[in-house]
């Protein structure tokens, strides 16, 4: 089977995952929120993997780096659930630390890759 570029890419494999935990543990959040927390917060982990695949369809290095600013800050908006489910009690403080290392790890990913689009 073809692998287009996007899927050979760490950042997205890495984004991917991190989709699958989103999805993993908001399943555990209250019933109440389904059209609240829980969509906005897989919803915003979703686009970070999909800027980054969108992004490297493109063909100026210029919008491959807007795409890959739009996946950052998607980022940080799952970040930033992630912190209001832990101080709701939604997620635990091991869960929160297992989220933040993932997060740590793309936005590090996003950068440098964010650094090389710009500089190309």
């Amino acid at each position: 089977m073809y692998q287009y570029y996007f899927e050979k890419l760490t950042v997205w494999q890495d984004a991917k995952d991190l989709v699958v935990m989103t999805y993993r543990v908001s399943k555990k959040f209250p019933k109440q929120e389904m059209y609240g927390l829980t969509s906005q917060l897989q919803r915003a982990a979703v686009s970070v993997s999909a800027n980054i695949s969108e992004g490297s369809s493109r063909s100026t290095s210029k919008d491959q780096a807007n795409f890959s600013t739009m996946a950052y800050a998607s980022l940080m908006e799952v970040l930033n659930l992630i912190i209001i489910a832990l101080e709701l009690g939604y997620i635990s403080a091991d869960e929160y630390l297992v989220f933040r290392e993932q997060i740590d790890r793309v936005a590090n990913k996003i950068n440098a890759l964010r650094n090389k689009q710009r500089n190309s």
